[in-house]
């Protein structure tokens, strides 16, 4: 599709430097030397009224006095200025600008009306800010350096987004000393405007950026970041490092899931969900951004170690248990290559201790050995001074097998004045070097669990992962009445009710009013049973001694039930009783007791929490978090990250767990979210599980009357769905049935395929190239939608998987939230037989019900069979003013 909208912004062929200044000390003159000195390769002007010349360049008194508007404004005025800069650029035409001043909200309200005041006037204008309270922009390979850092950046593949100029400059920095560098470095500051989701939209997009650093202190948008960061980690290694993880406990005292479920944990699960790595202290950081410089990642998560010295390889082998690496088992043949090798009395396992008197050559045999396996995924060399062999000449023999060499390998160097000179030679040679055991394996670590969130990333669950409800009516009439009566919290057989709704075993429950009514109901239910109390006033019955488990005959149903109205009305006089459930009590041997619940965090929506259950749920402390919706492998995942995962598997004579049934709960739960906007919070504890099944023996549920409607986006989820009621079977004019449905990630071989058999001429009219096949991100960038400001219709000629694509359309939103671009793509066999005109109908609709106002698209000018298509639909076309090659096609969606 069409070029980058930030891309005047961020990689701009001319720049105004307004409050540009030759006064020593001065922002203004900082930023211009800086300018200056990282030699922009595009037209530079200073703006100051004041000046005629600024550090020998021609001086402009205003934007708008220029006499074509620049692509950029670098603005760098008092805050209380700003304004009215950015009016002289909205008379000039500018877009874009980079806004360096303090002064607006961070100083208190006086500030933030000011800033206010900045980002009407942008909206208005249609200028996208970066900033203000920024450090600035830096663009290397174009020799734009538009900060106040005292470090510029070096051209490089890594871009870094950053919420805090210090770490920006502090970052810029130390990579400058470690020899990598940059293809961006953006400081967002208070993001007025642009946020980091955008600014990760444009490094998907930018062919300069390979992979990516992200700082952030907070999150403003989550819908927008999550797909953004999901774009982006499909096609480009991310890290992440957040500040401010703590736990929010806000909930504590209504729900046992929003206790437990705090602020980081939701953003882990966030991370973990969007495919990309968490790094949490600088020194992780900055590991992992050595490692992504080179440009490598390891196929697994098995490490192999050698090292001159057995103590540093044990404590390798340590630190990789705790960032869940693998220990290499080396093959038998790699034992027997390295037994030629090495003295007999070397290690003869993976530490590959190769001794302590190891020459060049040995260690050079050994590292080469290791990388052959094919079962080592990552290799890290330990050198420890010694007399025999000095570091450089190590260094020498090393690095020829790692530039050799696909996989990552990385060396440590433990010490600093003997081997000071070997890092450098390794760093220089842009190879990652460390100090530390630890810091590599970290490094190393951090690369392997990208892998595995890669997996993650994959799966995209439909908007129900289960099963339909039984009856989803009857849970909005069930949550209209809970909203009527005026109460937010279900009573437990309403929550009951509602798990039943959705195909969640539950016990048979009968609600007593009385001593007679609850003798009969424990005859009904059969004994022995449960009577638990209900109120509306008590969240949790064991705080007040509101439950009684066990009663096994007639007689002691009367004093099991006085016992309990006595003492939840000494211990809660001003409790409301509605009377006692009645339950059987099912008694399972091999049982364990699991909970399952919701929780709202604030900026990412409903969350799911899975781990142990029971009354000891919140000192056991053992659950972990993911983003709905859930497929069974995401599901799956969930249970394997707590440790209860492990008492579900068979020991001595109790049999395992039916884990499937777990699994199914969780699908369920997951729908609920999907469908039930409403849903604020839902405990499931304890959840009891055995050999048999599952069942929910206690249920909790709080509702929010605020969300009370489910619209087409589900926008109550940071996740999107997938939209699998947008599936249909069609058939063309021919005869020929198809279907047509949203695109999946597993569709990339048959995406391949379809452009791979297209036409030289139909590949070009599509993606304006003739390149005869996908790369592996752009293959990635059009299986792997978000479904959320990007759409994919792929025609396949049936449901079976695997089957054939014949025809691909797609829209993606422009940043106004209101226009989307479209593309359409026939196989070479079946055009002329109307699947163009279907495809194209079928999009119009779905961006129609998404909300959008206009659709538009650029399509060549010979491409004439387009162009009728496009007319023909209510297309109005227009010749591009400044490339006659291209014609635009605008569609109002609103009509």
């Amino acid at each position: 599709m069409s070029q980058h909208y930030l891309s005047r912004l961020l990689t701009p062929r001319s720049v105004a430097v307004v409050g540009a200044s030759e006064r020593p000390g001065s922002l203004g003159r900082a930023v211009f030397e800086n300018l200056l000195a990282g030699g922009f390769k595009g037209a530079l002007t200073p703006v100051n009224p004041k000046h005629a010349r600024v550090l020998g360049h021609a001086c402009a008194r205003s934007v708008a006095s220029m006499s074509s508007p620049p692509d950029c404004a670098v603005v760098i005025t008092p805050a209380r200025a700003v304004p009215e800069v950015l009016e002289d650029c909205a008379k000039a035409g500018v877009h874009s600008a980079v806004v360096l001043a303090g002064g607006f909200g961070e100083t208190g309200a006086e500030g933030q009306a000011l800033q206010d005041r900045v980002a009407r006037i942008a909206r208005r204008a249609g200028i996208r800010i970066i900033g203000p309270n920024c450090v600035g922009i830096m663009r290397p390979d174009i020799g734009l350096n538009a900060t106040f850092a005292r470090t510029g950046a070096r051209p490089g593949a890594i871009a870094l987004v950053a919420q805090s100029g210090a770490v920006c400059t502090a970052l810029v920095d130390w990579a400058w000393s470690a020899g990598f560098g940059f293809s961006s470095v953006v400081s967002t500051g208070a993001a007025v405007d642009l946020d980091a989701g955008e600014i990760l939209d444009f490094c998907l997009h930018d062919a300069a950026t390979r992979s990516i650093l992200l700082y952030l202190e907070g999150v403003r948008d989550a819908r927008r970041f999550v797909s953004a960061l999901r774009a982006v980690a499909r096609s480009k290694p991310i890290v992440v490092m957040k500040t401010g993880r703590r736990e929010s406990g806000q909930r504590a005292a209504r729900s046992h899931t929003g206790a437990m479920v705090g602020n980081d944990a939701v953003f882990d699960a966030v991370i973990r969900r969007c495919g990309a790595v968490r790094a949490r202290t600088y020194n992780e950081l900055f590991a992992l951004a050595r490692l992504l410089a080179t440009d490598r990642l390891p196929a697994g998560d098995r490490l192999g170690i050698v090292t001159n010295g057995g103590g540093p390889g044990v404590m390798a082998a340590d630190t990789a248990g705790d960032c869940r690496l693998t220990l290499a088992t080396l093959s038998p043949a790699t034992i027997t290559k390295l037994g030629t090798l090495l003295p007999a009395h070397w290690s003869h396992a993976n530490p590959v201790d190769i001794i302590g008197d190891a020459t060049a050559e040995r260690f050079a045999g050994a590292l080469q050995a290791v990388l052959e396996d094919p079962d080592v995924d990552g290799v890290i060399t330990l050198f420890c001074p010694q007399s025999v062999l000095p570091a450089t000449d190590a260094a020498a023999a090393l690095l020829p097998k790692i530039r050799a060499t696909t996989k990552p390998v990385l060396t440590v160097w433990l010490g600093e004045h003997e081997v000071r000179a070997a890092r450098e030679m390794v760093e220089a040679a842009g190879m990652p070097a460390f100090a530390t055991p630890e810091s590599s394996v970290l490094a190393l670590g951090g690369l392997a669990e990208y892998q595995r969130a890669q997996k993650i990333l994959m799966e995209v669950p439909s908007p129900l992962a289960a099963t339909q409800p039984a009856d989803g009516d009857a849970a909005n009439v069930l949550f209209n009445n809970v909203s009527t009566s005026g109460r937010t919290i279900m009573t437990e057989p309403e929550s009951k009710q509602l798990l039943g709704y959705f195909g969640i075993p539950v016990p048979r429950t009968i609600i007593a009013r009385s001593l007679d009514e609850a003798q009969a109901a424990a005859q009904t239910v059969g004994f022995p049973v449960a009577l638990k109390i209900l109120s509306p006033d008590i969240s949790h019955k064991s705080d007040v001694q509101g439950v009684r488990l066990n009663v096994r005959v007639p007689a002691a149903v009367e004093s099991q039930y006085e016992s309990l109205m006595s003492g939840v009305r000494r211990l809660r006089p001003d409790a409301r009783i509605d009377g006692i459930a009645v339950q059987p009590m099912l008694e399972k041997r091999f049982g364990r007791e699991l909970a399952v619940g919701i929780a709202r965090d604030p900026v990412f929506g409903p969350v799911i929490s899975f781990g142990a259950g029971g009354v000891a749920i919140e000192l056991m402390a053992d659950n972990a978090v993911a983003l709905p919706p859930l497929s069974e492998q995401l599901a799956e995942e969930l249970i394997d990250r707590t440790r209860i995962a492990r008492l579900l598997d068979s020991y001595r004579h109790i049999p395992a767990a039916r884990r499937t049934a777990i699994v199914d709960v969780l699908l369920r739960v997951s729908d609920m979210v999907v469908n039930c906007p409403w849903l604020a919070e839902l405990d499931i504890n304890p959840l009891l599980v055995d050999d048999q099944g599952a069942v929910a023996l206690d249920a909790r549920v709080v509702i929010d009357p605020a969300h009370a409607r489910l619209d087409a986006r589900y926008s109550h989820m940071a996740i999107h769905p997938y939209p699998a009621r947008l599936a249909r079977q069609e058939v063309l004019r021919d005869g020929t049935s198809l279907v047509v449905r949203p695109i999946r990630p597993e569709d990339a071989r048959m995406e391949l395929a379809f452009v791979e058999g297209l036409s030289d001429q139909s590949r070009y009219l599509r993606f304006f190239t003739s390149a005869r096949s996908l790369s592996p991100r752009m293959l990635a960038r059009l299986t792997q939608v978000d479904y959320e400001k990007e759409i994919a219709l792929v025609a396949v000629r049936s449901a079976v998987p695997n089957d054939e694509i014949i025809g691909v359309t797609r829209y993606a939103a422009l940043p106004d939230s209101e226009t989307c671009e479209f593309a359409v793509t026939v196989g070479d066999r079946w055009q002329n037989k109307g699947l163009g005109t279907l495809l194209m109908q079928r999009l119009i609709a779905v961006a129609r019900a998404n909300g959008y106002v206009t659709m538009i698209g650029e399509i060549l000018s010979i491409n004439q069979s387009m162009l009728r298509l496009a007319q023909n639909l209510g297309f109005t076309l227009e010749v591009d003013r400044d490339d006659a090659s291209v014609t635009r096609a605008t569609l109002g969606l609103t009509a």
